[in-house]
């Protein structure tokens, strides 16, 4: 084989590679930007079913088709803070009636069971927004949410109800670290 045929081979060779990785690159990039995205937990808000540095999986594709439900993890830009994105649970979606006293939670006027996803000796307290004993009807386009880590979160409470054209994502599964790896369930359902 002379000099110029073993330059063609390692020629295409390179072409082939460059082709096949780029179709690859593309592949990823439609899955991040139309379907599944890495979220990383920043923070206690949602200790202790996630933890500060854990990375979370979203699907993108649930908010677009409107089936995110109470109970569910979602991931969406922070009403009042550019640029910072959150992760909360759903408490309570469009016309859901929700109110908290006396340390815990009321959806649609029932105690609502929360023992899945909290210890029982955390209370649930109002804040600026949602006021203590105070019941809130939930409006059309938009949700509530709250962090597991009722003590040290900014949620609803504080900030109202979430309108959801700032949802970005439901996280379906913890990826990071990847000893912990599991899928997040709704404890709702």
């Amino acid at each position: 084989m002379d000099f110029v045929e073993k330059l063609k081979r390692v020629y295409f060779f390179i072409l082939d590679s460059l082709q096949a990785i780029l179709i690859v690159c593309g592949f990823f990039l439609v899955l991040y930007a139309f379907v599944v995205r890495p979220h990383e937990v920043s923070g206690q808000s949602m200790f202790p079913t996630f933890h500060d540095k854990e990375i979370l999986l979203s699907n993108l594709l649930a908010v677009k088709f409107g089936n995110i439900v109470k109970g569910d993890v979602v991931v969406f830009n922070a009403p009042y803070e550019k640029d910072k994105l959150y992760i909360k649970r759903v408490m309570a979606t469009e016309g859901d009636r929700l109110m908290v006293a006396n340390g815990v939670v009321y959806l649609n006027g029932t105690l609502l069971d929360e023992s899945k996803y909290l210890k029982p000796e955390v209370r649930t307290y109002g804040g600026g927004f949602f006021h203590d004993g105070e019941e809130r009807t939930v409006p059309e386009g938009t949700i509530v949410t709250f962090g597991d880590n009722r003590p040290f979160s900014s949620d609803s409470r504080e900030w109202g109800f979430l309108d959801k054209s700032k949802l970005i994502g439901r996280s379906t599964a913890r990826v990071y670290p990847t000893n912990m790896f599991s899928i997040i369930q709704n404890p709702f359902k």
